[in-house]
């Protein structure tokens, strides 16, 4: 999703004879979001309908700076392969896994030509890898972290390195759809209980920071994409089940200019002992 950026210079008033197109209506605004295609984790299509503030810690030049000192490294989770692309220089050895097919797809074509292997792998599944291949697993956004395979697969003295979706994460959104949400699952991501699933499988938390950051829908169709692009927020989303809802929305979007929810992300740094 786009980052904040400056208000643009007011634009001269248009000519009489040259005036400004209407607005897109509320079925256009649908349609539009309901038509723009979901595979990979590219969101440039939001540029200028939606933003959201990046946390401070800067999580792809971080990855970037502990794949070139690694020498076999894992990307879980990659989507289409796009933030591991980012990265200038890459190890030896770097596969990636995802376990959904367009997305396998996207990323073997933008990682192939790096050299990367692309796996895929069920998101629940174990991962295919001997004990102790890589010295460095990271992930930006998996889906739920396996700790155990993480630390499997690492080497003594090898690093966890991710950018985690924490609880609670655009809450205001879901629970436009949903209503009030159980405790239970607001609290699903909470970095306390992932602390306590890594030290369970025997990794050391070198460090674990989180942030909450605004998120701002300029427009409904921004909003149809983001729920169909990521489908855990609102399961089962489609335009025709939730109409009302999307309405609602979108007359608080007219009267109001947008609509701010937050999402959370939280950062972590662990490390499987040497001994």
């Amino acid at each position: 999703m786009a980052t904040p950026s400056p208000s643009p210079s007011p634009s001269p008033s248009p000519s009489p004879n040259h005036a400004p197109a209407p607005a897109p209506t509320f079925e256009e605004l649908l349609a539009e979001g309901a038509s723009v295609p979901t595979d990979g984790w590219d969101f440039s299509w939001f540029e200028g309908r939606a933003t959201e503030a990046r946390p401070s810690w800067g999580y792809a030049r971080a990855m970037g700076e502990r794949l070139a000192r690694a020498s076999a490294a894992l990307d879980l989770h990659t989507g289409g392969g796009e933030v591991l692309s980012t990265a200038p220089t890459l190890p030896p050895l770097t596969v990636a896994t995802e376990g959904w097919p367009p997305n396998v797809a996207k990323a073997t074509a933008l990682l192939h030509p790096r050299g990367v292997a692309v796996v895929a792998v069920p998101d629940d599944a174990p991962l295919p890898f001997a004990e102790g291949a890589f010295d460095l697993v990271v992930s930006r956004h998996p889906v739920s972290p396996p700790w155990a395979e993480i630390a499997r697969v690492l080497r003594p003295g090898g690093t966890y390195f991710a950018q985690h979706v924490g609880p609670s994460s655009v809450y205001e959104l879901v629970e436009h759809f949903l209503g009030p949400q159980p405790d239970d699952r607001r609290n699903a991501r909470h970095p306390d209980r992932e602390r306590v699933g890594a030290e369970a499988a025997g990794l050391e938390i070198v460090e674990l920071r989180a942030e909450r950051l605004r998120m701002e829908f300029h427009d409904i169709a921004a909003v149809v994409h983001f729920l169909r692009k990521v489908i855990w927020m609102v399961p089962g989303f489609t335009v025709d089940a939730y109409r009302p809802q999307l309405r609602a929305l979108h007359e608080r979007i007219e009267a109001e200019g947008s609509f701010v929810a937050y999402s959370s992300r939280h950062l972590f740094d662990a490390r499987k002992p040497s001994g």
